[in-house]
């Protein structure tokens, strides 16, 4: 098997957060092409809307590190960015949940617009998905649709979009066909109540069998 490359994940300094030891010899940082780095810093500076991004999310940081829950870091992303209106993108199992957000979005001056990830109703067979990887095989069971809701809050103008549960996948497809910026507020896991990082807490445990070279069937 080929030896896989040492990235940051095998480095055990991160000393490229606070510069208080060395650069390992395979590190990323002590190998970067200067004027490429330059290149990105100019993206940082240059009053774009990378460089307001940039700017917002490291001022949020540095005000409210540890204090802010996620719902409110967007609220405050949202605010100084100059962010109005908010499309949400919602999964239907998280309708609840997309609905108390909008709620809260309300509640702080701002304005929200969502569409549900079932929107147009199409069978998924109509992609090409046969019976049987339906999860209740025989009935209309809707295809997920990213796409229509990117397209849908597009229309709108939408200025900031929020994910809400959407599947692995299919939240590619949302940010890849979404013009506004996207963010995430909840990411799914139907089996640890959409936190899937306890996955990787539990690995050494409970869930041995991620660390098993067998792939899932």
């Amino acid at each position: 098997m080929k030896k896989q490359e040492r990235t940051c994940m095998s480095c055990g300094t991160q000393n490229c957060y606070r510069k208080e030891g060395k650069f390992p010899g395979f590190c990323l940082t002590g190998r970067l092409d200067p004027e490429e780095l330059a290149e990105v810093l100019d993206l940082y500076r240059d009053g774009s809307q990378v460089s307001k991004v940039a700017r917002a999310a490291a001022e949020i940081e540095g005000r409210y590190f540890g204090t802010l829950t996620r719902v409110e870091e967007i609220v405050a992303f949202a605010k100084a960015l100059g962010a109005r209106k908010i499309g949400i993108a919602a999964c239907v199992g998280l309708a609840a949940e997309a609905l108390t957000f909008a709620k809260i979005l309300e509640v702080k001056g701002l304005e929200s617009y969502g569409v549900i990830c079932k929107v147009g109703s199409v069978d998924k067979s109509e992609i090409g998905i046969p019976e049987e990887l339906k999860v209740q095989p025989g009935s209309h069971e809707a295809l997920c649709n990213p796409v229509m809701q990117a397209r849908l809050l597009n229309k709108r103008k939408t200025d900031l979009n929020v994910i809400i549960g959407l599947c692995v996948g299919h939240d590619s497809l949302f940010i890849k066909y979404s013009k506004a910026l996207v963010t995430t507020l909840i990411t799914k896991d139907r089996v640890l109540g959409h936190n899937p990082a306890a996955a990787l807490y539990t690995s050494g445990f409970y869930y041995k069998r991620l660390l098993n070279r067998d792939e899932p069937k």
